[in-house]
């Protein structure tokens, strides 16, 4: 694997060839409409919400066209990505992407989604934060706004102002505007530099890291992570049979004329991460120049692996940093823009990227997806002492409204699952429990129902008496079991039953061990699952492995809970 993903960047540097021809699909997207049935012979009630799925992704979202134009041309980059990376015909078993379009700024800013496992830039306020992506455990989580993002760099100021100070024949010019009553006029501004950021590109540029992660998973530093995605949020896909990537992104000039040059020493020895004052002048715009430079050059091709080698292998970034000639690379980004910025093409035939099946959700599905995009930001630990009290107050509310909403579609195996995860994750095991049952009633045999009984039975038993405890853990791992016979890919199955013998203190067994390998194998980018992996084999003997699993955590591009203990379990490795 490690040698895989060291190869894998400087693939990007070679020429796209065409794809072989395969059997021809039915390149029309697939509908499924209609109004379903309940168990009880009524109509069920839908919503205005829709789910667009392919191989690898799942996007919803209220626009129909829309949402499945995004997932097709997200499977289309899954092909240009699989193609440059040398990975076309390789068994893929990850869990899919779940991606949620919000209508509107509003309401994503309502949503108040708070990531604390990924994090971006730091990057100016100017580039507005409408971008949400938590690597769970269980399938990882992207969100954004349907809407366009804009990007001031100077706000300007708005018409009605400017006429203020112009006196007295000012103030007419506003009365008369305001008798016209033309809210363009009277939005207008003046001295604005600004320019408009699409939702695709976030997502593009999102799935990108997503891929990275998911196939190649090391510790890449965070500013590599970021221009990876950005190389490939310009991505046209609008062509039959063609997707086009390295395109210069929209405000490229105006960003590098506002800002200025970046050091790139600065980034080489982490310094960029805490900006003196906290105002930070590292952008996308400047992670897109820099990794596009490292990744269409041909001259920095060795000196890009070694780097990336050095970092991934756990070097310091002093050490790692030498394998960059950084005042050289700084000189060549200087004049890197106009025809010196290269783009690619990659033709394939349609039928390699088939088109989504688009589907219609009920309003208790669509209910599940909004309470399932809120658990993360709920549940996860505050990132900041401060924040502990709010964090607190916000999970309360949460969940006296997600309780509300599923005793209201007591039927909705989706919603009893979210409440489950949502009662077990705070503590709640006989609500836990109560969820879980329900859901079975709903989906008789369902692994993940069957998980988190197996889970809030492990919780019961911990807390029960001490005489009882051996025989309540035995019952919680017989569920678990059931768990995994039903799914025996199920990752919420195989991290509860290891859970069940680390919450326990005791040592996991050798099924547990590898039940856990297989969970990381198919959600590689969750942090805890890899914590929990490389604690267990630490303490059987395995360094190596321990390390291998560690490292992404401890030394990778995001500051997640789990990162001080990986960190710690890492020097303790060492020594």
């Amino acid at each position: 694997m490690r040698l895989r993903w060291l190869a894998a960047p400087l693939l990007l540097l070679a020429p796209v060839t065409a794809l072989a021809q395969t059997a021809t699909l039915d390149p029309d997207t697939i509908t499924v409409r209609g109004v379903p049935v309940g168990r009880n012979g009524k109509p069920v009630d839908m919503s205005s919400w829709y789910v667009a799925e392919t191989e690898h992704v799942l996007v919803y979202g209220t626009q129909e066209e829309r949402i499945t134009r995004l997932a097709h041309n997200l499977e289309k980059l899954h092909l240009l990505l699989s193609t440059l990376f040398s990975r076309l015909d390789d068994s893929d078993d990850a869990v899919k992407l779940s991606v949620v379009l919000v209508n509107n700024d509003v309401d994503f800013r309502r949503l108040d989604l708070r990531g604390v496992r990924a994090q971006r830039g730091p990057f100016p306020a100017a580039f507005p934060g409408a971008y949400y992506y938590d690597p769970r455990d269980d399938g990882a989580v992207l969100a954004t706004t349907a809407e366009d993002q804009k990007i001031a760099l100077d706000p300007g100021t708005d018409l009605f102002s400017a006429l203020t100070r112009l006196g007295p024949q000012g103030v007419a010019m506003q009365r008369s505007l305001a008798r016209i009553g033309q809210p363009d006029l009277e939005d207008a501004r003046t001295g604005e530099v600004a320019y408009l950021v699409t939702p695709e590109s976030r997502i593009y540029a999102g799935y990108a890291q997503h891929y990275l992660l998911t196939y190649f998973p090391a510790a890449y530093p965070r500013w590599y992570l970021d221009g990876f995605g950005e190389v490939f949020a310009t991505i046209d896909a609008s062509q039959d049979g063609a997707i086009q990537y390295g395109e210069v992104p929209e405000g490229y000039l105006k960003v590098l004329d506002w800002y200025g040059r970046y050091p790139v020493s600065r980034l080489l020895d982490g310094s960029y991460l805490a900006e003196p004052g906290g105002r930070p002048r590292w952008t996308p715009i400047h992670a897109f120049a820099l990794v596009h430079l490292l990744f269409f050059s041909e001259s920095w091709r060795e000196p890009l692996r070694a780097y990336l080698e050095a970092v991934a292998n756990g070097a310091s970034r002093a050490d790692a940093a030498v394998k960059l000639d950084a005042a050289k690379l700084q000189a060549e980004l200087a004049g890197y823009r106009g025809r010196k910025i290269p783009n690619d093409r990659l033709y394939f035939p349609a039928e390699r990227a088939p088109p989504p099946l688009l589907r219609q959700l009920t309003r208790a599905e669509s209910w599940q997806v909004r309470e399932r995009l809120l658990l993360g930001s709920r549940l996860d630990p505050p990132s900041t002492p401060r924040e502990a009290r709010k964090v607190a107050g916000r999970r309360r509310d949460w969940l006296r409204e997600l309780r509300r909403v599923a005793g209201r579609y007591p039927e909705s195996r989706g919603l009893q699952l979210v409440l489950a995860e949502a009662e077990c994750r705070s503590g709640n095991a006989a609500g836990c429990l109560d969820a879980a049952d329900l859901a079975l009633v709903a989906a008789p045999g369902n692994a993940t129902a069957l998980a988190w009984r197996g889970v809030a039975l492990t919780q019961q038993a911990l807390a029960g008496p001490a005489a009882r405890r051996a025989e309540g853990l035995r019952g919680a791992r017989e569920a678990l079991a059931r768990a995994i016979r039903a799914d025996s890919d199920g990752v919420r199955g195989l991290l509860a039953y290891s859970a069940s013998f680390a919450d326990a203190g005791e040592p996991l067994s050798a099924d547990a061990v590898a039940g856990l390998e297989k969970a990381v194998a198919r959600a590689p980018w969750s942090a805890a699952a890899r914590l929990r992996l490389g604690e267990a084999l630490a303490k059987r003997g395995d360094a190596t492995g321990a390390r291998v699993a560690l490292l992404p955590v401890a030394q990778g591009a995001w500051d997640s809970p789990e990162r001080a203990r990986a960190a710690a379990l890492l020097a303790a490795l060492a020594r």
